[in-house]
C-alpha cells in the first residue's frame, strides 16, 4: 500500500511514499477487483474520483495503479450552463455540485453510528457532513419531490424547486436535477399562451374556410336547381317542424309527468321517515310521560312548600326550593328540545353530522327507555364528520339503541358497546348489545317492511329497521347486521366521510 510512484513525485504535495492501504479502491484492486472510489485526499484535501486495477506479474497481483480524477470541471460546466444539480454517492453525500454550499452534505439525516462510520474512514477526510439545509421535503413518486431551500435574497418562505432523481448507470450513485417551479411556472404560462394563440389563429382559419366553403357549395346548388330545390325545401321544412313540435310536445309532458312522480316519491319518502320517527316517539311516550311525570309533582310538591317557607319567613329554604324548582324546569326543557329536535323534518340538502353529538342525542332520546337495573355502555369511537344530514343519523342511531335496550330487556347484567372504525373514504359505527340475539331464520328478512321479532306488547311495526337502512343507503351507505361470536346482536352502519378539507398549495 506504499506509493512508489506518482506523476506529482516532484511536487511538495507528492503522492510518493504515502500509506493508502486504508482506502476502499486499494482494498478491492489488491483482491483483484476494478477500484471505483470517491474520496477526499489525506495529502492536500482535494476531492476526485479515483480508479484502481490491480498490477500483476506472472498472475500474481504485484501492485495497484490508481488514476485519480478531478471532478470540478463537471461542477464548472454545470455552473456555466445554470444548470441547478447534484450528484450523491451510495452514502446519501452530495459529492458533486453546482452549488457550492451543497456540496459534501447528507442528502438524508445520517445516524449517529453512520456518522461516525464515515468519520472513521477518512473517505471525506475531515468534514462535518451536516445535513441538506431544506424548509420542507414533500415527495410525490418514485425520484420525484419537492424540495423548499432556505434563501435569503427571496421570500422568507424560500426557493421551491421540483427534485427529479435517477441513479447513473454502473454506479451507486444518484444524479439529482433541481428545477425552480417559479421558472416552470413562467414557461407553462407562456408554452400555454403561445398554444392558445395558435389554437385561436387555426380555429379562426377553419372557420372561415369552412365558412368559404359553404357559401360556394349554396351558391353551385343555387345555379343548378333554385326554384324546384326551394319548393322540396320548404315542404320537407314544414313537415320536420311539424314532426319536431310534436316530439317536443310529447318530451314536455313525460318529463312533467316524472318530475311529479320523483316529487310525489321524495314526499312519501319523507313522510315515511317522519312517521317512522313519530313512531320511534310514540313508543317511547310512556317512558316520556313518566320522566315528565316526576319533575311536575317534585314542582307540586316543592312550589307549595316554597309558599309556605315564605309565610314563616325562612326566605332561605324558599331560595334553596326555587334553585331546586330551576332544575327541575331546565331538564323538562331538554327532554321537550330534544323530542322536538328529534321530531322535525330533516333537510336531505344538508349532508353533514356529527357522530358525537348524533350518539350524545340518540342516547338522551332512549334514555327513558333504559329502564331500571345497571347498565354497562362503552364508547370505543372517535368523532368525525359524516356525509350525511344530522337528524336522519339520530333517527338511525335511534333506532339501533332502541332496538338494543329492548333486546336486553329482563338481563340482570346489560352491556350496550359503541365501537368505530375508520376506512379510506366509510366510517364504520358498530352498535353491539348482549342480548338474545337474532335467530338465524330471520336475518333474510330483518330489513323488509314491516316485520319485525318483538312482541305485540312492545309495539314494534317492523319500520325502523327498514327506514334505517334506506338512510343509509340514500347517504351513500349501508346498514347490515350479523350475530358475533359470544351471544348478542351487532349492528354496523358504515357512512361516508366528509373530504377533509387542506389548504392549496402554491
Amino acid at each position: 500500500g506504499r506509493v512508489q510512484a506518482s506523476s506529482n513525485w516532484d511536487d511538495f504535495d507528492s503522492y510518493v511514499d504515502e500509506d493508502l492501504t486504508f482506502r476502499a479502491y486499494f482494498q478491492d484492486a489488491i483482491v483483484g477487483k476494478p477500484g471505483r472510489f470517491y474520496g477526499i485526499g489525506s495529502t492536500i484535501g482535494e476531492s476526485g474520483y479515483y480508479l484502481a486495477h490491480s498490477l500483476k506479474n506472472h498472475g500474481h497481483i504485484v501492485g495497484v495503479g490508481v488514476v485519480k480524477v478531478r471532478l470540478e470541471s463537471v461542477e464548472q460546466r454545470w455552473r456555466d450552463a445554470g444548470l441547478q444539480a447534484f450528484v450523491s454517492d451510495e452514502n446519501q453525500i452530495i459529492i458533486l455540485a453546482s452549488d457550492p454550499a451543497h456540496k459534501l452534505r447528507a442528502v438524508t439525516p445520517l445516524s449517529p453510528q453512520k456518522r461516525e462510520k464515515l468519520a472513521l474512514s477518512l473517505q471525506y477526510h475531515w468534514w462535518a457532513l451536516t445535513d441538506l439545509k431544506t424548509l420542507r421535503r414533500e415527495p410525490l413518486g418514485p425520484g420525484e419531490e419537492l424540495i423548499t431551500f432556505p434563501s435569503e435574497r427571496r421570500a422568507p418562505g424560500g426557493v421551491r424547486y421540483l427534485a427529479l432523481s435517477q441513479p447513473l448507470a454502473d454506479t451507486p450513485w444518484r444524479f439529482t436535477l433541481l428545477l425552480p417551479l417559479e421558472e416552470i411556472r413562467r414557461n407553462a404560462t407562456s408554452h400555454g399562451a403561445l398554444a392558445a394563440v395558435l389554437f385561436a389563429f387555426v380555429s379562426f382559419l377553419l372557420i372561415a374556410w369552412n365558412e368559404r366553403r359553404k357559401v360556394i357549395a349554396t351558391r353551385l346548388a343555387a345555379r343548378e336547381a333554385l326554384q324546384r330545390a326551394n319548393n322540396a325545401l320548404e315542404r320537407r321544412i314544414a313537415e320536420r317542424t311539424a314532426d319536431l313540435r310534436a316530439s317536443n310536445a310529447r318530451l314536455k309532458a313525460e318529463i312533467r309527468e316524472r318530475e311529479h312522480t320523483e316529487l310525489t316519491l321524495r314526499r312519501t319518502q319523507d313522510d315515511l321517515i317522519q312517521a317512522g320517527k313519530l313512531a320511534v316517539i310514540g313508543q317511547m311516550a310512556t317512558s316520556i310521560a313518566h320522566e315528565l311525570n316526576q319533575p311536575l309533582a317534585a314542582l307540586r310538591t316543592l312550589s307549595g312548600n316554597t309558599v309556605r317557607f315564605l309565610e314563616r319567613g325562612k326566605l332561605d329554604v324558599a331560595s334553596a326550593n326555587l334553585g331546586t324548582i330551576n332544575q327541575l324546569v331546565d331538564r323538562m326543557g331538554k327532554i321537550t328540545a330534544s323530542l322536538r329536535s328529534f321530531a322535525r323534518r330533516s333537510d336531505p340538502s344538508d349532508s353533514r353530522a356529527s357522530l358525537t353529538q348524533a350518539v350524545d342525542a340518540a342516547l338522551f332520546l332512549v334514555e327513558p327507555r333504559k329502564g331500571k337495573g345497571p347498565l354497562t355502555l362503552i364508547r370505543d369511537f372517535a368523532d368525525c364528520q359524516l356525509a350525511i344530514d344530522q337528524t336522519r343519523l339520530e333517527q338511525i342511531l335511534v333506532n339501533l339503541f332502541s332496538n338494543a335496550l329492548d333486546a336486553m330487556q329482563g338481563q340482570q347484567e346489560r352491556v350496550l358497546a359503541l365501537r368505530g372504525e375508520a376506512g379510506d373514504s366509510h366510517y364504520e359505527f358498530h352498535v353491539r348489545d348482549n342480548g338474545r340475539g337474532l335467530p338465524p331464520d330471520t336475518m333474510p328478512r330483518l330489513f323488509e317492511p314491516f316485520f319485525t321479532t318483538k312482541p305485540a306488547a312492545q309495539g314494534g311495526l317492523g319500520l325502523g329497521l327498514t327506514i334505517s337502512a334506506s338512510l343509509a343507503a340514500d347517504a351513500g351507505g349501508s346498514l347490515t347486521a350479523r350475530q358475533p361470536d359470544g351471544g348478542g346482536a351487532e349492528f354496523v352502519l358504515a357512512l361516508p366521510l366528509l373530504p377533509t378539507e387542506t389548504p392549496p398549495h402554491d
